[in-house]
């Protein structure tokens, strides 16, 4: 396994080469990029401006592991709205264009919501509606996916969707491509489950892991902290990864610090060696 981490955890204002540099510097194998509706990887990009940033890496000695995404918050692919979910099949085919261009394997797609309470001012979609929409919505992106050859990695994220490792296997395997599979992140389960469990029920359907830590005390969005630092029983993570035979990236999403915001990306990377010599 590989250690990366996603730009997102870089301070404010870092340039996605800043973050190439520190990473590399703090000791990381791979970033990942986050596709945005502007800037250097985003929908308003050219070709020409993507290969660039695919060129940058090469150049700075650094592997780009995936490419995730925020925008289905605002185009969820569950709305009510008809409008709005064409605006999520608009983006996730120019995103997996993009992962195409950038020569990375998989992206992160949120399948969509039933509700989202940390973000506020959402009207909350009927469960079923919301799995069929989802399902449907990922089963007509997988032959996009096929064609740019790239995986659409379906995120467990708090969406109130996907609730259970059974779910999500079920979904999975419905869509039924080699190119939909889960970009499992371990610490949005804790609420609700053990990633040691989902870890072994979906196996191979993994295609890309997302690392970080939460903290069962606080139990909201506040609760995730360091790596090291919360409930997430890393040993067990590891045992299960082994066990399934996963090998890709294990790329850290992490929130910045009051101060000093940079010290996270070392402190990140110390804690991923450490996580990663567990027997």
């Amino acid at each position: 396994m590989k250690k990366s981490i996603n730009c997102w955890s870089f301070p404010g204002g870092y340039t996605i080469g800043q973050c190439m540099d520190k990473a590399k510097a703090a000791g990381f194998t791979a970033v990942e990029p986050n596709f945005d509706l502007t800037g250097p990887v985003s929908m308003e990009s050219k070709d020409s401006d993507v290969l660039a940033v695919k060129n940058m890496a090469q150049d700075k000695g650094i592997e780009l592991a995936s490419l995730s995404a925020g925008v289905y918050w605002g185009a969820p692919p569950t709305h009510d709205d008809a409008a709005v979910r064409s605006r999520a099949a608009v983006l996730v085919k120019r995103q997996l264009e993009t992962a195409a261009l950038l020569g990375v394997g998989a992206i992160l797609v949120v399948p969509g919501l039933v509700g989202a309470d940390f973000i506020g001012g959402a009207v909350p979609v009927q469960y079923d509606k919301a799995y069929d929409r989802a399902l449907e919505f990922i089963t007509k992106a997988a032959p996009h996916a096929k064609a740019c050859g790239v995986v659409i990695g379906v995120e467990n994220v708090w969406n109130k969707l996907l609730l259970s490792p059974l779910e999500m296997r079920t979904f999975v395997d419905t869509v039924a491509s080699a190119f939909v599979k889960v970009y499992f992140d371990v610490g949005n389960v804790l609420q609700t489950g053990y990633p040691e469990h989902w870890i072994r029920i979906l196996g191979s359907r993994i295609v890309r892991i997302h690392v970080k830590d939460f903290k069962n005390s606080v139990g909201n969005i506040n609760g995730f902290t360091d790596l090291l630092a919360g409930d997430v029983n890393f040993p067990e993570v590891v045992k299960a990864l082994q066990e399934v035979g996963y090998d890709s990236y294990l790329t850290a999403e992490m929130g910045g610090y009051t101060h000093y915001s940079d010290q996270i990306i070392y402190n990140t990377s110390a804690a991923l060696d450490r996580i990663l010599s567990m027997k």
